[in-house]
């Protein structure tokens, strides 16, 4: 009796997972789809796309996109986990970020309240484009990253910020160490045109700014950057960098403490007044 072989079978193609990243996303996809027992029509029929388009990105003919990273992560049942497409494909995407980065920014987009502490830069999501360039360039020039990953860096903190721009924007309480404000980035003129831009931020109605003053000397509760989310179920997520990557904390037993410092240093900063005197006084050039 003549046995009917798929045409998926017949055209299968063989994978390299190391041949780079869109490859290895595209193999895993495929592995992922098969342990289901799918054939690419089914995962096509459950996200939506083509069984030709399914195809193109499993054999990497074609670059993952993040709206079927997500459409896929449906169909799997697996997003917001540590194994979601979305996290991949925003690792690829972001290849010169930090580890563990681009999947806060995924959080930080839906979050409806952001606590930001920074010592020695402004905060990424309130720098001007001028002042993010001068920092990614001066990255170029130690070696540590390329012309092409500066420029991705940039794109890349525009797209977060154009994130918060919402109908129903979140909350962003920032507090920077002074060393934030009287660091000189980029020459004079970056610099004033970064301290308009807090002052204008200070102004918004769903901002708060504050500034933790070198007086405060160990009554710092914070030593170290971190960022706080706040997500729509009250759930709290905390974000910290080392020099190599980074760690997004969702337990409890270690984020709480984090909030508490949080508050115990905004009730030793500056207030927003005080604040945004300090930065009016240093573009004045005044001490």
């Amino acid at each position: 009796m003549e046995r009917k072989v798929s045409k998926e079978v017949v055209n299968r193609k063989e994978l390299d997972p190391e041949s780079g990243p869109e490859a290895a996303f595209g193999a895993r996809v495929r592995s992922s789809r098969e342990a289901r027992g799918w054939k690419q029509e089914d995962l096509a029929m459950e996200t939506g796309y083509s069984s030709t388009h399914i195809s193109a990105v499993e054999t990497g003919r074609k670059v993952p996109t993040l709206r079927f990273s997500r459409s896929v992560d449906i169909a799997f049942g697996i997003g917001e986990t540590a194994d979601a497409f979305e996290r991949e494909w925003r690792q690829i995407r972001h290849g010169s970020l930090l580890e563990g980065f681009p999947h806060y920014v995924g959080y930080e987009a839906r979050a409806v309240e952001i606590r930001v502490f920074e010592i020695g830069i402004v905060p990424g999501l309130l720098q001007t484009p001028e002042y993010a360039r001068v920092l990614a360039d001066s990255s170029v020039r130690r070696g540590a990253i390329t012309p092409e990953q500066a420029d991705e860096r940039v794109a890349f903190l525009a797209e977060r910020q154009e994130a918060l721009v919402r109908p129903r924007p979140p909350m962003v309480f920032v507090m920077m160490d002074e060393s934030c404000v009287r660091r000189p980035i980029g020459g004079p003129g970056v610099m004033d045109a970064q301290l308009a831009r807090l002052i204008e931020f200070a102004e918004l109605p769903n901002t708060l700014l504050q500034i933790a003053p070198f007086e405060m000397g160990e009554r710092r509760s914070l030593n170290l950057s971190i960022n706080l989310l706040t997500l729509a179920d009250r759930s709290v997520l905390c974000y910290a960098e080392s020099q190599t990557q980074g760690h997004l904390d969702r337990e409890s037993v270690s984020v709480v403490p984090m909030l508490t410092a949080y508050h115990q240093l905004q009730a030793e900063a500056l207030s927003q007044a005080a604040s945004v005197a300090m930065i009016s006084q240093l573009r004045k050039g005044t001490p």
